[in-house]
């Protein structure tokens, strides 16, 4: 397969060429997905744009509203230390993507719109209610990510946009997050079911304020478990009411059965993954990580 590659050294450049080729071309980031689909003939653009000499995208702000730039990679995310604390999950599920060389170059922006169910930091962005930022030659649109992958590859995404960033509020006190894989093995291994959670306890540090669980694996896009939330909030988070949320959680999921694992133990994994998380961030609201 032969494509015309181009290196556009701002935003402004990359969006027009984008524009100018739409559905035959693809924006170039880690390249760790797309380079693969190539090889294998899965996809074949015409036109490729390559981000790596975009300046802005690779940054972080963590002052007010937290932004990652389309171009963060996940070892960024690993070693950032805003993510140390009440967001360790964004650590958490970056840490186990392929190895330290695909951390190095997979890129955040990379890791959603490439629309994976089985991709490890969208199930944390989605407890964290974030957004995605597209631009493109009609301006810039904000989206919320809930929603913005409608199947395996597919999202709101338009052919001439680029995605510039990933952004999501500050999390209230009293807060902190989780991420637990279940593989074959920790890294280096798709997901056969991953789970984050979110928990804001109240006052007392008692009672659920609010929570929030995403699955990842499970159903043809990452999802949230929103009747298992439901069941949590203005509860205590006791062996009890937590494993009532991960029976919830469990039918709330649409695995389906391959070679790697049936739908059926995907959805045990659900329901034992479910309180873990969940435990894990009480222990650390209680610990005063946040």
């Amino acid at each position: 397969m032969s494509f015309d590659y181009h290196e556009p050294t701002s935003i402004r450049e990359a969006v027009e060429l984008g524009a100018r080729f739409g559905a035959e071309s693809r924006f170039l980031a880690g390249g760790t997905d797309l380079m693969v689909q190539i090889h294998r003939g899965r996809c074949m653009p015409r036109q490729v744009v390559s981000l790596h000499r975009v300046p802005g995208l690779d940054a972080i702000d963590v002052d007010g509203t937290i932004a990652l730039g389309a171009l963060v990679t996940h070892r960024r995310l690993e070693r950032a230390p805003a993510f140390q604390g009440a967001l360790r999950a964004l650590v958490e599920s970056a840490e186990v993507i392929g190895g330290h060389q695909i951390r190095n170059v997979a890129t955040v922006g990379g890791n959603v719109v490439n629309a994976s169910p089985a991709a490890d930091v969208v199930p944390v962005l989605l407890t964290l209610e974030a957004t995605v930022t597209c631009l493109g030659p009609g301006g810039e649109r904000t989206l919320p990510l809930d929603g913005f992958a409608s199947g395996p590859g597919v999202t709101a995404r338009r052919p001439d946009e680029l995605l510039t960033r990933v952004a999501f509020p500050r999390l209230p006190e009293r807060s902190a997050t989780a991420f637990l894989k279940a593989g074959r093995r920790r890294a280096m291994e798709i997901s056969l079911v991953c789970v984050a959670a979110r928990v804001t306890l109240d006052p007392r540090l008692e009672r659920c304020e609010d929570v929030r669980i995403a699955l990842g694996a499970v159903a043809p896009t990452a999802i949230r478990a929103r009747a298992a939330e439901r069941s949590l909030e203005g509860h205590a988070l006791t062996e009890e009411t937590m494993r009532e949320a991960a029976r919830i959680a469990g039918t709330e999921c649409r695995p389906i059965s391959d070679v790697r694992a049936s739908a059926r133990y995907r959805a045990l994994l659900v329901t034992n993954l479910v309180p873990r998380a969940l435990a894990r961030c009480a222990e650390r609201i209680r610990g005063g990580v946040s």
